[in-house]
């Protein structure tokens, strides 16, 4: 067990088997959960942390399921410090800047009160931007690495650096700097438009959320990535088996949507990852696909 005491000398905040909030309500503890008051301040941890110890750092947890057992070592969550939006214009381009805790709605409505377009799919999206930018994030056609100009990460040395968006080598729900970098804040690119205007996508969008997804549910959103063409979506692959509405214990694929797990009263993490790889299994003896994860599993 990982004493506090030997931990470096941060600024920032240490708890010791501390609970993790997380969308699905599941999962143990973290062995030490470390919040720090800054950018310098994560630097310095970085830098002094014993290369021995596990390190994790979690948004919002709106796209994770938490081990039963819990996550070892030190998990990392950004506080309200990374979590201001600002903009500015350099080059004739307007840029929304944010920290990496910003909530991706809160992102998407400033730049509607603003009056810029761009970043309006950023509502249907349930968690951060640290997040959006380390899985690629997207809904309705448009993506993270779209609107991206540039996002600055600290690595596991403690370095800060600014990535530029070819930097990252983007693809579906992918960027090839996730393992190596700690995003703690992104720039993203708007264009002039109009409160209204802006309005409008953004309320089409949450209709279309309301009507073809469980988003009042306990839930981690989709499950699993597409996979690519010609093959049917992940949901249609899960239908097709028969596994709409299916549950194992309180663990449930959705009768609305049912690339979403649900849970349905007291799942356990168990639960949900042997309801999910039940899925895999049969969908890979039906059609010879093997479905990727697009949930996070913390442990």
């Amino acid at each position: 067990m990982i004493s506090i005491d030997t931990l470096p000398k941060v600024k920032g905040v240490y708890r010791q088997n501390a609970r993790i909030s997380n969308w699905f309500n599941v999962g143990g503890n973290a062995e030490i959960l470390y919040r720090p008051s800054d950018a310098e301040d994560l630097q310095f941890f970085l830098r002094e942390i014993d290369k021995k110890i596990p390190i994790q750092i979690l948004g919002l947890a709106s796209n994770v399921i938490i081990s039963d057992d819990g996550v070892r070592g030190v998990l990392i969550r950004l506080g309200s410090e990374f979590s201001k939006i600002n903009h500015y214009i350099v080059d004739n381009k307007i840029i929304i800047r944010c920290g990496a805790s910003a909530l991706c709605i809160n992102v998407a409505n400033y730049a509607r009160q603003l009056g810029y377009s761009g970043l309006e799919f950023l509502s249907g999206i349930p968690g951060s931007v640290g997040g959006a930018i380390a899985m690629n994030a997207g809904c309705y056609g448009s993506e993270v690495s779209q609107v991206l100009l540039q996002a600055q990460g600290i690595d596991y040395n403690g370095e800060k650096k600014f990535l530029a968006n070819e930097n990252f080598n983007f693809s579906y729900r992918y960027n090839s700097l996730n393992k190596k970098y700690f995003f703690i804040e992104g720039d993203f690119v708007v264009e002039r438009s109009s409160y209204d205007q802006v309005s409008k996508t953004m309320n089409e969008l949450q209709i279309k959320r309301e009507e073809s997804q469980p988003i009042r549910a306990k839930t981690g959103g989709s499950t699993f990535k597409n996979p690519p063409p010609p093959a049917k979506k992940a949901w249609e692959l899960i239908d097709e088996i028969g596994y709409r509405g299916k549950k194992i214990g309180d663990a449930q694929f959705s009768t609305k949507h049912c690339n979403f797990l649900i849970n349905a009263g007291n799942a356990s993490a168990k639960d949900l990852i042997e309801l999910a790889d039940s899925a895999c299994h049969e969908i890979e003896k039906k059609f010879s696909i093997i479905l990727e994860w697009e949930i996070k599993i913390i442990k």
